[in-house]
């Protein structure tokens, strides 16, 4: 679990090693990263991931041990099955498999592996991308292993994500008797219309790529647990995933200038997960595109839907970014499993793109 690596990066890099492949660890703090590069010509095409996994949640509803891996009917169970222990797996033998074949390709193949992912996510890839900006190395195309695919393997690919930003929002009232309520100053009461206009607000439309903005809450909280106390305090968190169309600035003025609207006495704490990303058509997005047909007998729908993915740290340097992998329907829950068969295919694409672009 974030940060816990586990040796998986070790693993990976001995076999990467025994490939040509130059290793570099650079860990920061209790993360682990790897950076892992075979030629020293571009272009550079990066795969990119992470060997940390969220908890298991309650064990006694697993079926099997989510820290053992399993084979039953044909799917492999285990905690990181989906997200995303296969897609690297498949990036790796892919890899192998293509130096094979290619020893002398052209341009460079780069691994960039973290363990905080899951996390935080400030010593993983946001630091390894800053240490590659320093030294001048780019990244040209990159190929991300998330659990993308919706249903079936390679249905879907993703070619953006939307961006996140987040509040830790404190509502200062006056705590007092509940049967007195004229000489407190209840945050809840306060809070609530301001909240309902931001939860029904129509942010944006979105545009041709990109689903529009929402606002979320994920945490609320206020009162001493008594019933006969007026509570003093209130503390919210909120999410807002945007689509381009936003600015940070005009997001924060706009939330503001609604608890202002209706005098809300608050302190607010913001935090920028990252910036929306998109990949237009074109060279990568056809690469993998017609790899994913040469396997599965269909071009993948485009989509920038979902969460945030370390692409948004490493979009900055200026690559193409696409996310394909395993398909997300059991990501983060009780039996978490991907198709056995699923590895194959995914192995089959990712030599495919290699091939495409580096032959």
């Amino acid at each position: 679990m974030t940060p816990a690596d586990g040796g998986c990066q070790q693993l990976i890099a001995e076999h990467l090693g025994k490939a040509g492949f130059a290793i570099e660890s650079l860990p920061f703090g209790e993360v682990a990263n790897l950076w892992a590069r075979r030629g020293q010509e571009g272009p550079v095409f990066c795969f990119a991931g992470h060997t940390d996994v969220v908890p298991a949640g309650p064990r006694d509803e697993w079926h099997s041990d989510p820290f053992k891996p399993e084979i039953r009917d044909g799917f492999l169970y285990g905690r990181g099955a989906a997200d995303m222990k296969s897609g690297l797996a498949a990036q790796v033998t892919a890899a192998l498999e293509f130096v094979q074949a290619h020893p002398g390709h052209r341009g460079s193949i780069a691994f960039l592996i973290t363990s905080d992912e899951e996390g935080p996510s400030t010593d993983g890839t946001r630091r390894v991308v800053e240490v590659l900006r320093a030294r001048g190395e780019r990244i040209d195309w990159c190929v991300v292993g998330e659990p993308s695919s919706e249903a079936a393997i390679g249905d879907t690919i993703k070619v953006g994500r939307r961006g996140s930003l987040s509040g830790r929002l404190t509502v200062h009232g006056v705590q007092g008797h509940v049967a007195y309520p004229q000489l407190a100053e209840n945050p809840v009461h306060t809070l609530a219309p301001a909240l309902a206009e931001l939860a029904a607000r129509e942010w944006d439309q979105g545009t041709e790529h990109f689903q529009p903005t929402t606002f979320q809450v994920s945490n609320i909280a206020a009162g001493t647990g008594a019933p006969n106390v007026i509570p003093g305090e209130l503390k919210a968190r909120f999410n807002l995933r945007y689509s381009p169309v936003q600015t940070l600035a005009k997001l924060k003025a706009t939330v503001e200038d609604i608890l202002r609207r209706h005098q809300v006495r608050y302190s607010l704490e913001w935090y920028v997960s990252g910036e929306p990303f998109y990949t237009p058509p074109g060279q990568l997005c056809r690469a993998v595109g017609n790899a994913v047909a040469e396997v599965t007998g269909a071009q993948p729908k485009l989509s920038t839907g979902g969460g945030t993915s370390d692409g948004r740290f490493i979009a900055p340097l200026g690559a193409q970014i696409v996310e394909l992998g395993v398909v997300s329907a059991t990501i983060h829950k009780v039996d978490e499993c991907v198709r056995v068969a699923d590895l194959d295919a995914l192995h089959r694409m990712y030599v495919n793109v290699l091939r495409r672009l580096l032959v």
